[in-house]
């Protein structure tokens, strides 16, 4: 049985200004983060999950984005009514985020042991600076960073990427927080560095009982790491459910399409990788309707899909699609499959 909700997003929409007006990156989607969960959200480039992680984060770029609807609240507190101090005191306490590229993240001309430290300074007052050295000596050897009391007096460019992503997620969770949200957190690293990464971040959890929300491209770590998952696309949620019921069993074109783009062990080494038609929509082009409907296979020419916004509705139990025809995703996939044994024969 699920944990208490710790984090609520309900009708989140974010705006960004563009030379055609302001344009909805993130269209009024809702979800929740449970206690000790790993929340995956995938989808591709230009979905929406950056985005929506900074706005709940109160980080959007000052002046280019702003919140236009919704609420978010963490244990039932609104962080959209908190101003600048109130964040302040929960980002990096309650809620820390890892990002995508630590060499653009950390300062470069400030060693690596005092950008921790001041993470720990930030929100326990009442250490002295030989505590908050200590402690940000052992964050560093707790994520796996050799000779901890030397590295704390070195600067980013003298760490490797793996390296500077473990003193991104140190830093994240020197203060203990009840959500991670690891944004990408393994793109740039080799499939080695990326397997230690991810085993320091579960041995965080383990230790600190967080929760966890995992933005990625990479439905296989999705698969090994997540409890349930959110498929975005086009600033909306196309699909949400429990990891096995997203594999086993999607009810969302889209999501359709981005498992069928996965390589297969038991596909023929000649066969080629599906890959969705037509590009994901921009910002100034986002279509009418069903966001996914240039691209949906399962249109078929309907209307509909070109003319009413689906609803995220629940349709298995724990499972929801924003689909008008998701009842008949299941025939469809079977149509297809068939289509394409019977062209290979």
């Amino acid at each position: 049985m699920m944990a208490d909700v710790i984090l609520s997003v309900r009708d989140l929409t974010v705006e960004f200004q563009t030379p055609d007006g302001p344009k909805r990156a993130v269209d009024n989607i809702s979800f929740d983060v449970h206690e000790h969960e790993v929340f995956g959200v995938v989808g591709e480039s230009g979905s929406g999950k950056s985005v929506t992680m900074l706005a709940v984060m109160g980080l959007l770029p000052q002046g280019q984005a702003r919140i236009a609807g919704g609420e978010v609240k963490f244990r039932g507190k609104s962080l959209l009514d908190l101003d600048t101090e109130g964040l302040r005191a929960i980002r990096g306490k309650h809620l820390s985020m890892i990002f995508q590229d630590p060499m653009t993240s950390l300062n470069p001309v400030i060693k690596i042991g005092s950008q921790i430290a001041e993470a720990i300074g930030l929100h326990q007052k009442g250490l002295s600076r030989s505590a908050i050295r200590d402690r940000a000596v052992e964050l560093l050897g707790s994520v796996g960073v050799p000779n901890p009391g030397r590295r704390f007096d070195q600067y980013p460019h003298e760490f490797s990427g793996g390296m500077r992503q473990r003193a991104m997620i140190a830093m994240a969770i020197a203060n203990d927080p009840s959500i991670l949200i690891a944004d990408e957190p393994t793109t740039a690293l080799d499939v080695t560095i990326q397997a230690q990464v991810m085993e320091v971040l579960a041995s965080v959890r383990e230790r600190t009982g967080a929760a966890m929300i995992l933005i990625t491209h990479d439905l296989g770590l999705v698969a090994e790491t997540a409890d349930r998952v959110a498929v975005m696309y086009g600033g909306r949620v196309a699909e949400l459910a429990g990891v096995d019921e997203i594999f086993a069993e999607p009810r969302h074109p889209y999501t359709v399409g981005l498992l069928a783009s996965l390589p297969r062990l038991d596909a023929s080494s000649s066969e080629q990788l599906y890959s969705i038609p037509g590009q994901p929509p921009g910002l100034r082009g986002r279509p009418s309707g069903c966001v996914f409907n240039p691209r949906c296979g399962l249109k078929r020419g309907r209307e509909r899909c070109e003319t009413e916004v689906p609803a995220l509705r629940e349709v298995a139990p724990a499972h929801a699609a924003a689909c008008h025809f998701s009842e008949e995703v299941g025939d469809w996939v079977r149509e297809v499959a068939a289509a394409k044994r019977e062209a290979a024969l």
